[in-house]
């Protein structure tokens, strides 16, 4: 049969074997797109975990820096209680203080008999 008869009858109108090898192209194709298809599915999934991963990770690392933060004002806030009550208290001794209210307070190197005459007797 020839060519012109073949494609008269539906048939291709390339040989037979030409024909052969095309339908083997075309399926070495669909092959090559759906190996490439799943490549890619795997590829993205792969990429979907991992920013998923590093979402979470940001997410931990960002409430312990919040715990910290809220354990850090709340150090604060002792610290300054603590610093409000020592004022006080140093305050309060400032006004009884002998050794505050003494003329020889300025000296450099306090001696023992310098320190001794300001104290009460």
């Amino acid at each position: 049969m020839s060519c012109a008869v073949r494609a008269a009858a539906g048939g291709s109108a390339l040989p037979r074997s030409a024909a052969a090898e095309g339908s083997q192209q075309s399926h070495e194709e669909d092959d090559r797109k759906v190996r490439r298809r799943e490549k890619n599915r795997v590829a993205a999934q792969r990429s979907r975990k991992k920013q998923t991963q590093k979402a979470d990770k940001l997410h931990e690392e960002y409430e312990s820096l919040e715990q910290e933060n809220t354990s850090l004002k709340r150090e604060i806030g002792k610290l300054t209680d603590e610093m409000k009550h020592l004022s006080e208290v140093l305050k309060d001794h400032e006004k009884i203080c002998p050794l505050l209210h003494c003329t020889m307070n300025f000296v450099t190197i306090p001696r023992p008999d310098a320190l001794t005459s300001c104290l009460p007797r």
